[in-house]
């Protein structure tokens, strides 16, 4: 009986931390790469993606990405336009050109949400894609797929239609 009151503040320890913080709580932009019938298509040679920090310096987000018909992307916390800049690197056509590169730059606009699990867990902020806009260097267009961004990174987000060769 003297040890009752020792084990039910044990208890109630256990019952208190069964908060389970979510493992992978990254919270991204999915892309797809298609043709005007929607099918898939891979990029030729690389991708590499870049953008400008909150101080003016350039980070580098994607790095020589081969071949690839996904990809994925982080997204801002605080800003409500994030500026991509697309380097696409190709073999060129023409014998006398061993090689060309292409750069777009890709504005993104959204709207951040703060997310909630619980005072335990890593403060998160979900998105809504509002709008997106491009140069058309080699991209012909990307729209949006989903405007929702959240910790699902099975959806895709944008469309992004490369120009084509016809």
């Amino acid at each position: 009986m003297k040890h009752l009151p020792y084990l039910l503040w044990m208890l109630l320890l256990v019952a208190c931390s069964s908060i389970d913080c979510p493992v992978d709580n990254v919270v991204q932009t999915q892309y797809k790469v298609v043709r005007y019938d929607d099918s898939d298509f891979a990029l030729p040679d690389s991708l590499s993606v870049t953008s400008t920090k909150g101080d003016g310096r350039d980070t580098l987000l994607l790095n020589k990405l081969i071949a690839a018909s996904k990809f994925t992307l982080p997204i801002s916390y605080s800003h409500p336009e994030d500026v991509l800049v697309f380097h696409f690197d190709f073999e060129s056509d023409d014998p006398l050109i061993a090689s060309v590169h292409e750069v777009d730059t890709v504005w993104v606009k959204k709207d951040d949400h703060p997310h909630f699990e619980s005072v335990d867990c890593n403060a998160t902020f979900f998105h809504t894609l509002t709008g997106v806009r491009c140069t058309h260097n080699y991209i012909d267009t990307i729209v949006i797929k989903d405007p929702s961004v959240t910790f699902n990174d099975e959806t895709i987000h944008f469309y992004l239609y490369p120009k084509s060769d016809d």
